[in-house]
C-alpha cells in the first residue's frame, strides 16, 4: 500500500483513531502529572459534542496526543486523542453541546451552542475558524480528501512552512510524537460530522447566528450516543 495518495479519497463514515499505545499514554499522563510535560493548557473534565452539516477545511493534519486535566470531583486524569488541525474551516449549521450531570436541586444540565445554520443558503453565514485544532476522542462523518498524504512523520507535517499547521507548541506530542504517526491533505471535506471532543483552539473563531441555551435533562443534546 502507498503512502501517499493523490487526488481525492472519500472515506465512507470516516473514523481514524490515531493514538498512542496504552503504555505511551500512561507514561504520558504520569508526566503531565509530574510537571515534566507541558501541555497548552489543562482540560475540564467534561467532553463536549459536536455536530455539522459540513466541515471544508485546508491544511489538514492530524496525529495522536494526549489531553490531562481533572475530573469534575477534583481526579487527575489522561485522555488519548486525534489532534486534527486546518489552517481554515468553514462549518454549516454547527451545534455543540455539552452536559453538566448532577447540578444540585436541577439534576443533569445541558448547554446547547449553534451557530452557522443559514451557511447553506449564504457562504457568508457559515461559521469560520483560522489555526484551529480539534483534539477529538470519537469522530463518525463522510470525508474526502485532497492530495493526502499517509504516515507522514508527526514532526514533519508542515514540509518546513511555518504557514501551515504542524504539532501544535507546548502540548505532549511536541515533546514526544514528533516520529509519531500522521496524515496532511491539502484539502479536506467533512460531512455528516459527528464527534466528541475535549478542547478547540483557533486563533480566530467566527460565530454567525450564534444562539446558546440551557436545558433540564440531556434531551438537548447535539445527538445521542
Amino acid at each position: 500500500m502507498k503512502s501517499q495518495v493523490r487526488g481525492g479519497t472519500r472515506w465512507k463514515r470516516f473514523a481514524v483513531v490515531m493514538v498512542p499505545s496504552v503504555a505511551a499514554t500512561a507514561a504520558i499522563g504520569v508526566g503531565l502529572a509530574q510537571g515534566a510535560l507541558a501541555a497548552s493548557f489543562s482540560i475540564s473534565g467534561q467532553e463536549f459534542k459536536v455536530k455539522a452539516q459540513t466541515l471544508e477545511g485546508t491544511d489538514f493534519v492530524q496525529y495522536g496526543s494526549v489531553d490531562a486535566g481533572k475530573t469534575l470531583d477534583d481526579k487527575a486524569f489522561a485522555a488519548p486523542v486525534a489532534v486534527s488541525g486546518f489552517s481554515t474551516a468553514y462549518i454549516t449549521n454547527m451545534c455543540q453541546s455539552v452536559v453538566t450531570p448532577k447540578v444540585p436541586f436541577l439534576g443533569d444540565i445541558t448547554l446547547r451552542l449553534e451557530a452557522g445554520g443559514e451557511g447553506a443558503k449564504d457562504p457568508n453565514q457559515r461559521v469560520y475558524a483560522k489555526d484551529i485544532y480539534l483534539d477529538v476522542s470519537d469522530l463518525k462523518a463522510d470525508a474526502e480528501f485532497g492530495n493526502i498524504d499517509i504516515g507522514v512523520a508527526a514532526g514533519q507535517l508542515n514540509g518546513g512552512d511555518k504557514n501551515k499547521p504542524g504539532i501544535q507548541p507546548g502540548t505532549p506530542a511536541d515533546r514526544v510524537y514528533q516520529n509519531g504517526f500522521s496524515q496532511r491533505a491539502e484539502t479536506a471535506k467533512l460531512s455528516n460530522v459527528q464527534q466528541k471532543a475535549w478542547a478547540t483552539t483557533a486563533a480566530t473563531f467566527k460565530l454567525p447566528d450564534l444562539k446558546l441555551s440551557l436545558h433540564r435533562g440531556t434531551d438537548a443534546e447535539c445527538y445521542k450516543g
